[in-house]
């Protein structure tokens, strides 16, 4: 920082700078700690989304391969499944941090395949399937606010650094060289007025 001059409006002036900045620091400080509380709870249900998703997909493929091997391919069958248009995005925000919020309308399991062709294997996979959809839709969410909250908490956290290891120690450094020149000053003037008095006492 600059030296300023030793004024008592520099003096007022870089007070207020300095109760700015700390203030600027605590508001920091308190969006980490909630930032980091929800990233916390965002890493938890992450964890329960994924083993459920693991366990869904092993089912899944357990039922496929029974089908697979029952009818032979069930490759054919599945161009009869429409495409899902039914996901939505929209977005929360949480101390000025956009998360997304994804939404998939819960499917309603349909037969889009003949019932002679084929059997319960596979409409067991089709369910799972279908459940492996949503559990998907909900883990990206998850992970997505996850990371767009781990980079908004690096650079809160660059910034309450900053603010406590230079600005504010600039700022309480200037304080203390202004108040030392003006009270260097005070003092000056004083003995001036010393010598002045005395001076005038003698010529009197």
């Amino acid at each position: 920082m600059a030296q300023v001059f030793p004024t008592k409006s520099n003096l007022i002036a870089t007070k207020k700078s300095l109760a700015l900045a700390k203030l600027g620091y605590d508001l920091m400080d308190k969006k980490r700690t909630i930032l980091i509380r929800e990233m916390m709870g965002l890493i938890d249900k992450a964890g329960s989304v994924q083993s459920r998703i693991d366990e869904t997909y092993a089912r899944a493929y357990r039922s496929l391969q029974r089908a697979n091997i029952s009818l032979g391919s069930c490759e054919p069958f599945g161009y009869s499944v429409p495409v899902d248009n039914t996901l939505t995005l929209s977005a929360r925000s949480v101390m000025g941090v956009e998360l997304p919020t994804v939404s998939l309308e819960p499917e309603q399991f349909a037969l889009y395949y003949g019932l002679g062709s084929t059997n319960s294997q596979l409409d067991e996979a089709c369910v799972q399937f279908g459940l492996v959809k949503q559990l998907t839709a909900e883990l990206a969410e998850v992970e997505s606010s996850v990371y767009r909250l781990a980079v908004a908490i690096k650079k809160t956290q660059k910034r309450a650094n900053a603010l406590q290891n230079i600005l504010i120690p600039q700022f309480e450094h200037t304080i203390r060289f202004i108040s030392g020149a003006l009270e260097e000053k005070e003092r000056e003037d004083f003995g001036r007025l010393k010598v002045i008095k005395a001076q005038k006492l003698i010529n009197n």
